[in-house]
């Protein structure tokens, strides 16, 4: 067994064109896992991701700030304990509101494809 806390982990720079900014940070979670990706991403204000796609299911728990999840018909405000599970090929977005930082974690299985969506 491990614990871990989400304070713990380095925040590094996972700025690339995923995003719309460059203020945007990773901290691995449990790197160990042989299955699953555990990460926070933690987005400056205002800073998105654009629109893209996943292989396989992804779920984002908030863990801090305002943000936006997006579908190409569907825009949420989602706030600290909101849980969003986006299957797998529907095209979506997220991140940072306008005035708000934004941090979630993000659950997804390990080694599957994030296509940005035009590319």
């Amino acid at each position: 067994m491990k614990v871990v806390n989400t304070r713990d982990p380095e925040k590094k720079s996972f700025a690339g064109p995923l995003f719309t900014g460059p203020d945007v940070t990773l901290q691995k979670l449990l790197p160990e896992s042989q299955e699953y990706d555990f990460n926070v991403v933690n987005f400056g204000k205002g800073v998105r991701n654009v629109l893209h796609i996943h292989d396989c299911e992804q779920v984002l728990v908030v863990t801090a700030g305002k943000g936006i999840v997006a579908t190409e018909s569907e825009r949420r405000v989602v706030n600290p304990g909101d849980v969003i599970f986006i299957p797998a090929g529907e095209k979506h977005w997220h991140g940072a509101a306008e005035d708000s930082t934004f941090s979630h974690i993000y659950v997804s299985k390990k080694g599957i494809a994030c296509h940005i969506v035009g590319s």
